[in-house]
């Protein structure tokens, strides 16, 4: 308890510094969007944010208790967003359950994350940030137009035909990835594309911040981190030199911290619990409910902060996380309902994979990700079947049109004359 009072003691003295501690910002500051939300943007925030917790929580209990995780939930909701709009009946309804976005049209929604794409692109000029969309699909299939059309409009999506079969298919989706991702994520595609796939939707995402003061390179030093299970390894600590312009909020179980990039539109969030051991706790119980109050809470003012520098990647098919939170009707080939993605019908999403980047250093924070939503089909036209003539047959020439046989006979033994 002393500990704990003491803590804020010096927190909130350091909050007293004066600005000239810490660099000034370089670029203006940023005290609101653009514009109001509108209600069904909200909405749409809201119900991403729900999916971000509950895919977050799905995630870490299908992983080992100590491993890292990185994902963008906004990229996984983006791509299933784009699929859903191919989607019908039941299909449709389990997704938009999964998505947190049950019980709101679908013209809300889309209408929705139009809106959000279009202000959070360029919203902070100290800030970069790219958010692209892309369908891939096979030469010979004909997607529907009402979905071709609403990911266009939507989702600004980059509709391209493609030779599957070709040896540079998945290389020329990769390129497109890559670019995306300033060659932070290379692949999410392999190589050679199955003859079953007859789509692919992908959602990339690109964020490079620094932050609004930044840490010391000088006073970065290794020292002791604490494991969740009581041990320790050495890690390289950045530390500001002066009181950051961050806000910061506590509670029973933990300390919020609140580290602006640019021109402090965009943020690093960091939640740490009260013991290396907390974190089990705090990650199962993190909810919607939790996060708002948290945020509601947070303080401005200045705070000294030490944290590690780090850079991670995070790669994870998503199928079993996914069908946990409600959508396994969508993965399976028998009951998946996409025909307004393809109207013949037989398509199903056969994978859902996730890719994410993170460096965090003394200038800032550069991330990526990179979600791929591949859509299957039961029976597809993947090229002309392939017939083997290698015993007896007939044979006739004929012409076409009027049906008149000219030739007729059978070939028993080709190799006589």
């Amino acid at each position: 308890m002393r500990t704990t009072i003491r803590r804020r003691l010096v927190l909130l003295a350091l909050a007293a510094l004066p600005a000239a501690c810490g660099e000034p910002p370089t670029t203006p500051i940023i005290t609101a969007l653009p514009r109001a939300l509108t209600a069904g943007e909200r909405q749409l925030v809201a119900a991403n944010n729900r999916f971000a917790f509950a895919f977050f929580g799905a995630l870490a209990r299908s992983h080992a208790a100590d491993d890292n995780l990185f994902v963008s939930p906004v990229s996984v909701a983006m791509a299933l967003g784009m699929t859903v709009n191919g989607a019908a009946g039941a299909t449709r309804d389990s997704m938009l359950h999964a998505l947190q976005l049950s019980g709101l049209p679908m013209a809300d929604v889309n209408r929705g994350y139009r809106g959000v794409i279009d202000l959070l692109r360029g919203l902070d000029p100290g800030v970069e940030f790219t958010l692209a969309n892309s369908i891939w699909h096979r030469i010979g299939i004909t997607p529907g137009q009402a979905f071709l059309d609403d990911t266009r409009t939507w989702f600004d999506a980059d509709v391209r035909a493609l030779d599957f079969s070709a040896p540079t298919a998945a290389q020329t989706i990769n390129d497109w990835v890559n670019a995306q991702t300033r060659g932070k994520i290379p692949e999410i595609v392999g190589s050679p594309i199955p003859d079953s796939v007859i789509m692919y939707l992908i959602n990339a995402i690109y964020f490079k911040g620094s932050w609004t003061q930044q840490f010391d390179r000088a006073l970065t030093r290794d020292a002791p981190f604490t494991l969740r299970g009581g041990g320790t390894v050495t890690a390289p600590m950045m530390s500001h030199r002066g009181a950051a312009p961050a806000r910061y909020a506590y509670d029973p179980s933990a300390t919020v911290v609140d580290l602006p990039y640019g021109g402090r539109a965009w943020s690093m969030t960091i939640v740490l619990p009260r013991t290396a051991a907390g974190i089990d706790s705090l990650v199962a119980g993190l909810t919607q409910e939790r996060w708002d109050g948290w945020m509601a809470a947070l303080d401005t003012g200045g705070v000294l902060v030490t944290m590690p520098k780090f850079t991670l990647r995070y790669d994870r098919e998503l199928t079993d996380v996914l069908t946990a939170l409600g959508m396994g009707i969508a993965f399976d080939p028998d009951l998946a309902d996409f025909t307004r993605l393809f109207p013949p019908g037989g398509a199903f999403i056969s994978k859902v994979k996730h890719k994410t980047f993170v460096d965090v250093y003394e200038e800032g924070t550069e991330a990526a990700a990179v979600t791929s939503v591949e859509i299957g089909i039961v029976s597809c036209c993947s090229g002309p079947p392939h017939i083997i003539v290698d015993r007896p047959f007939l044979v006739a020439i004929r012409e076409r049109f009027s049906g008149t046989i000219l030739f007729l006979g059978r070939v028993m033994n080709p190799a006589a004359s």
